[in-house]
């Protein structure tokens, strides 16, 4: 159920491809069970792509369907959301609805997830052109370190081509000198292209990494501290952002290997490569088109009846939201941005309120509903052995650095599936983040003693209910340990 990296193979997949079949059979990788939701938002992906065929004023008249989903925490409600986004690489952000507060109260207003999203958005799109000038950049920072490592291969052209020009203005017969001079230099500088040429291939091969050298580092003045309160982030960050680029920027000369120093002129090089205009154009673009608000604790601030107290702004919060999920424009520092094609999903367990308990004008919003199931033993079974982010590989692999190997057996992952049941079932039912507290639980010995006590365990049903039962059987002590 946890975060994971998808498939290269899927992000890079052609969205003609892409089919609601192929999303769901990608989810099903990450995500067990929930059906009905992962084929409601493969449906909400597909139309995106439908949407982009269409022409003329049809393209613009199509909405999303915003979802609504609805089930208990744990059961991977934010999950299929986190890995729809990453699937198709869209913009993603998720927020509480709880932290927002009707305006005209202290903190943060509704406009500032759309605000977070663009945010996503420049973030996700400035890795992507860092990394498609990556082999430039490289290339680029090599030719500096050649010229830190050895000033004497610098190209004469390069070295005299300030004097001559700053010459020629001036009118002088600096440039009748360098032309004298060039004869000279240029018996020198096939020798000096060779050593050059020389030196480059043997600092791409790492023969000079563990070398110490000296280097300037370029830093942007920063502005902290200049507002406080939430009210004021976007108007501190503005600022923020305009006082570093009118303030000189900062040399500051440290001394590293020749490996940081590859690593630090290649980010600076790859910086310069960028078209941050053309960026934020493309970044606020994405955002709007493609952009995926995830609205979590939407139960949390549903509910009617005259309300005092901290409740007060609940409805107010709701009325806020509304014209967010409807479709309108919020100014950002990086310039308007439109939320009509913003696809936005909703969730909360709604134990207490019940959706209709939302104002009508927002329930419409969300015109697809769908409820997930609590999870199962079976289900539980299959979380920790079969998704590719499976729960018990990932502990193998974390003490198998320690030099740990850890075995499950069929009946010791059958008796932790089967306790995480029954204590869901017993306390509060918190889903499949009970198995990481069942697990932590189990393994609390092995983890500590692991780094002195290499070796083999085996963690079967015995061992299971030597470290569980009595916790389980023990109802004051399951509410506080499990």
């Amino acid at each position: 159920m946890g975060a994971g990296p998808v498939s290269n193979l899927v992000r890079l997949m052609n969205p003609q491809e892409l089919t609601p079949t192929r999303i769901v059979a990608e989810l099903d990788r990450y995500i067990v069970g929930q059906s009905e939701a992962k084929r409601a938002v493969a449906v909400a992906l597909r139309n995106r792509y439908r949407r982009e065929r269409l022409s003329g004023d049809m393209r613009d008249e199509v909405i999303p369907k915003n979802i609504l989903m609805i089930g208990p925490t744990g059961v991977g409600k934010t999950e299929i959301a986190r890995r729809l986004s990453t699937l198709v690489g869209a913009p993603f952000v998720k927020v509480e609805a709880t932290k927002y507060t009707e305006v005209g109260y202290v903190g943060r207003d509704v406009e500032s997830m759309v605000r977070d999203l663009v945010e996503a958005s420049i973030r996700m799109l400035r890795e992507e052109r860092l990394e498609e000038t990556r082999g430039a950049a490289a290339d680029a920072a090599i030719e500096r370190l050649a010229d830190i490592i050895d000033p004497s291969t610098r190209t004469a052209a390069s070295n005299n081509a300030p004097f001559s020009a700053l010459s020629a203005m001036l009118g002088g017969h600096g440039g009748s000198r360098m032309a004298a001079e060039s004869a000279t230099q240029t018996a020198r500088s096939d020798d000096a292209d060779e050593r050059r040429r020389k030196l480059k291939e043997e600092l791409r091969a790492g023969f000079y990494d563990v070398r110490i050298v000296e280097i300037d580092v370029e830093e942007t003045p920063q502005v902290i501290g200049a507002f406080g309160g939430p009210q004021f982030e976007e108007m501190g960050g503005s600022i923020g952002e305009m006082l570093g680029n009118i303030l000189p920027k900062q040399r500051k000369k440290r001394r590293v290997t020749v490996a940081e120093a590859r690593d630090i002129f290649t980010q600076e090089e790859a910086a310069k490569l960028v078209d941050n205009d053309g960026l934020k154009r493309e970044a606020v673009r994405r955002a709007e088109s493609n952009g995926i608000i995830f609205i979590d604790e939407m139960d949390k601030i549903a509910g009617g009846g005259n309300r005092m107290g901290p409740d007060v702004s609940r409805e107010g919060v709701q009325r806020d939201i509304l014209p967010i999920v409807e479709g309108s424009t919020v100014v950002t520092k990086y310039g308007p941005v439109r939320t009509d094609h913003v696809l936005f999903i909703g969730a909360g367990a709604f134990h207490i309120s019940k959706p209709s308990d939302l104002i009508p004008e927002l329930q419409g919003r969300f015109p697809i509903r769908v409820e997930l199931d609590s999870l199962s033993k079976d289900d539980f079974k299959t979380i920790l052995t079969q998704p590719k982010n499976a729960l018990i590989e990932q502990y193998r692999q974390l003490l198998a650095a320690d030099g740990v190997t850890l075995s499950f057996t069929d009946d010791g992952i059958d008796a932790i599936a089967g306790l995480a049941t029954l204590v869901n079932e017993q306390t509060e039912n918190i889903g499949a983040r009970r198995l990481h507290t069942m697990l932590e639980r189990v393994l609390e010995t092995v983890s500590f003693a692991a780094p002195e006590a290499a070796g083999s365990v085996v963690i079967d049903k015995r061992y299971v209910e030597d470290r569980l039962a009595d916790i389980v059987k023990d109802q004051d002590l399951s509410h506080y340990i499990l």
